[in-house]
């Protein structure tokens, strides 16, 4: 879901499992729909970083933080950090659905 009205930042709201990546950490993410990963990628073109990193506000629940998205080649979306005290917060495991209100820190104009 798309924030409206004049000058209203852009924003997404959507529900995602929390999957824990299998690498060398422990880091737990979201993966954000395709077509929202499109949207992002469309508004947020030449604002990203060397890494295509997205910077964005994040609410799941009653928490709220700031941090980036980043692209995930195999998926062809964004995916989404999501820390340990934001997890222990919510009682979100891995496997667990998360409702995620998501916001851009940056668009182009």
């Amino acid at each position: 879901m798309r924030a409206s009205g004049a000058g209203a930042t852009p924003a997404y709201e959507f529900d995602a499992a929390v999957y824990e990546w299998e690498g060398p950490a422990a880091w737990h993410f979201v993966t954000v729909p395709v077509a929202i990963s499109d949207e992002i990628a469309a508004r947020t073109e030449g604002l990203t970083t060397a890494f295509g990193s997205v910077r964005v506000h994040v609410r799941i629940g009653g928490t709220s933080w700031a941090t980036s998205l980043f692209p995930d080649a195999k998926q062809q979306a964004y995916v989404l950090p999501v820390k340990k005290a934001v997890r222990l917060a919510e009682g979100l495991d891995a496997g667990a659905i998360a409702h995620v209100h998501l916001e851009l820190a940056d668009v182009r104009p």
